[in-house]
């Protein structure tokens, strides 16, 4: 058992007027041996969570437990939580052999000699799809997609139940993209590892992704199986992802007004707006509809769990949202 749960998750930065709540009772639950998606837009805390994960960000409220046991009490230990970085290029010491990268990361166990340590390495590369001859080089001497694999092996060398992948493809060419990305699908399948994947390519998570799960200003604003909420959002953030989304679908008409709203700057996380965060660019919110002032008083997120895809939107069961945008996936692929 292998579920990784984010339990209330709060991550601030600085104190007073100055404080940041990067990421604000985050609640999320990725399955055991699935893959969920994490997406918005830059600045939404998807990265921050990612790190409070791994203890790179302190918590200031809640607690991430993994196969239920909390984090915090995995220090020390060897760590069944690992994560690959978005920059291959800074996440792997320029100084260190690709073999030292992933070897540094191998659980130190006695009578396990050098031999056995070299071919543990070897077969790591080859399940990465590298060349276990590259072991001696440089992290200088690959390409981005090489350094990536790198990463994704060292990763792995930690016998991990669970990894976090953080906009692993977002830094490498678009010819190298769809490589990794089956690379990651498919290492996944076969370990049957427990995968939060960050991104902010709609169509990249749908490719990966069992699950989806939508961030604003630090929120989770949705989340449900990722067909049900790509076909039928129930928050009007997520409709607003999708409606962005290229495509050669003409945009149904009368979408001017969201498209309106969605042209709103968003708020400042130093000083985000009460109630509902997206209420101010929200185009079935106050702004837009009489009478529901509830949007500006009342934090939605408080009774998620009852609404359809534990969306945070008072009115996520009414219909007088414009239909979603169909989304296309063949450049994942």
């Amino acid at each position: 058992m292998s579920e990784l749960v984010f339990d209330g998750v709060s991550v601030r930065y600085g104190a007073r007027r100055h404080a940041l709540t990067a990421v604000d009772g985050a609640h999320l639950t990725v399955p055991s041996g699935q893959v969920m998606g994490l997406v918005g837009e830059s600045g939404s805390g998807k990265s921050t969570l990612a790190r409070a994960a791994v203890g790179l960000a302190p918590l200031a409220t809640g607690r991430i437990l993994l196969g239920g046991t909390d984090i915090r009490q995995l220090r020390g230990r060897r760590r069944p939580l690992q994560m690959v970085f978005q920059d291959p290029y800074s996440s792997l010491d320029p100084r260190m052999s690709v073999g030292d990268c992933v070897a540094e990361a191998l659980p130190r166990e006695r009578g396990r000699g050098g031999t056995v340590r070299r071919a543990e390495i070897a077969h790591l590369l080859e399940q990465v799809n590298l060349d276990p001859g590259r072991a001696s080089m440089l992290p200088g001497q690959l390409s981005g997609g090489q350094r990536q694999r790198v990463a994704l092996a060292r990763a792995l060398a930690g016998r991990p139940q669970a990894v976090i992948a953080d906009e692993i493809t977002s830094a490498l060419d678009v010819s190298v993209q769809g490589a990794v990305l089956n690379l990651v699908r498919d290492v996944q399948r076969q370990m049957k590892l427990t995968m939060l994947f960050i991104s902010h390519n709609l169509a990249v998570v749908r490719y990966v992704s069992d699950h989806i799960a939508v961030m604003y200003l630090g929120r989770i604003v949705e989340a449900g199986p990722t067909e049900e909420v790509l076909a039928d959002p129930r928050h009007p953030y997520t409709r607003d992802l999708l409606a962005a989304v290229p495509s050669r679908i003409p945009a149904p008409a009368g979408g001017a007004d969201g498209d309106a709203f969605a042209a709103i700057e968003p708020a400042d996380p130093h000083h985000p707006p009460p109630g509902c965060h997206y209420h101010p660019r929200c185009p079935a919110g106050p702004q837009a509809h009489s009478g529901r002032d509830v949007c500006r008083t009342t934090d939605p997120s408080d009774d998620a769990a009852a609404r359809p895809h534990r969306a945070a939107c008072h009115f996520a069961a009414t219909a007088d949202l414009a239909p979603p945008k169909r989304l296309r996936t063949e450049g994942a692929q």
